[in-house]
């Protein structure tokens, strides 16, 4: 287990706000990464962009993908993905929802170039921790009339493990959230690393469903994760938990209401500790700084003071380490330690130029 652990942060796992939090009106519409497979987008149907909808006073994820949607079938992928790392940057509350809207647009833009995988790649762009990639991933992987066999040939040649775990949540759409099924595919690589980015996927797709949609969410095993939202990742095979306990978290903030009880952040941190074993608490602990940073990336100060007061002090450089790595995730760059380390409080400084180095997960 510790070599699973040593190899998780070695990769990063991808895993994987005096802050602008989203207003209630936006709350309410924040559905994220569908469970139950991609978000059919039809070219021909899709609404057109209009200055009134560019420009809403709150945007919600649905406002936003149908908005960025209309303007990829309008021009092409990369306008899209321009104008989504436009209102994230200047938005900050939109890198709550960015990346599953990064998903729609990689569906959207298999379906406009006719399942021409390369053609729909030929426009990636990092923003929002690869979302687009995944989506492009995940929905090839979802229409494959072979998924076993295609789980290994199409990120080929260059394995990366961006698109790998795209393949995780493809993996999950595919065995329509059977983790056993979907973990079956991930095994079907052959290298440790791959396993564990497929993995990442597929946490990544458990944790986060989509609330609207009554067919995911009655897939979702609702009442085991309300009794225990560590489930299943105690009963998961090594290569595998570690991955689940990064996640973890994230069905644990939106229940607890983060957006409105930031106080649900120093929650989550202590109820990592309730992992039973030391590599899961970790793991845990890194992810929850990871989601610190996601959900309050215009504050970063006050991140890094939420991981400074985690309870147990070894917990505190390991949150430290998951906010840093998130921020190079979002910015798709190395600048952590030149442009976040400067603003932390001295301790936090020191933890985030010592993981500053080595940080690079994923969303």
């Amino acid at each position: 287990m510790l070599i699973t652990s040593l190899l998780l942060f070695a990769m990063g796992v991808w895993a994987v706000l005096h802050t602008q939090w989203t207003p209630a009106a936006a709350a309410a519409d924040q559905p994220v990464a569908a469970v139950t497979g991609p978000t059919p987008v039809a070219a021909s149907g899709s609404p057109q962009p209009s200055a009134a909808s560019a420009t809403p006073a709150v945007w919600t994820q649905s406002k936003l993908r149908d908005h960025l949607v209309a303007e990829l079938n309008a021009s092409d992928p990369a306008q899209a993905l321009a104008d989504l790392a436009r209102i994230t940057d200047s938005q900050p509350y939109v890198s709550r929802i960015c990346h599953p809207v990064a998903h729609d647009l990689g569906h959207a833009a298999l379906q406009k170039y006719g399942d021409d995988f390369a053609k729909a790649a030929s426009f990636r762009n990092d923003v929002c921790g690869s979302g687009y990639l995944h989506g492009i991933v995940e929905e090839k992987l979802s229409q494959s009339p072979d998924p076993a066999s295609a789980v290994t040939k199409l990120c080929a040649p260059d394995e990366s493990a961006s698109c790998i775990h795209g393949i995780g949540h493809g993996a999950m759409f595919v065995s329509r959230l059977k983790l056993p099924d979907a973990e079956q595919l991930c095994r079907k690589f052959s290298q440790t690393y791959q396993v564990v980015a497929c993995s990442e996927g597929v946490f990544m797709q458990l944790f986060e469903p989509d609330e609207t949609d009554p067919a995911a969410t009655a897939q979702l095993p609702a009442d085991k994760l309300a009794a225990d939202p560590l489930y299943p990742c105690p009963e998961q095979p090594d290569v595998f938990q570690g991955a689940c306990y990064f996640y973890a978290p994230v069905y644990f903030l939106q229940k607890h209401d983060y957006a409105d009880h930031p106080e649900s952040f120093a929650e989550a941190l202590r109820w990592c500790l309730a992992a039973p074993t030391s590599d899961g608490r970790q793991a845990c602990t890194r992810g929850t700084g990871s989601r610190l940073m996601k959900y309050n990336i215009d504050r970063p100060a006050w991140v890094g003071d939420q991981c400074e007061a985690a309870p147990e002090a070894w917990q505190r450089p390991l949150c430290v380490s998951g906010m840093t790595s998130y921020w190079n995730v979002n910015y798709h760059d190395k600048s952590a330690k030149a442009r976040l380390c400067p603003q932390l409080s001295p301790a936090a400084r020191n933890d985030c130029r010592s993981a500053a180095a080595g940080s690079g997960s994923a969303d």
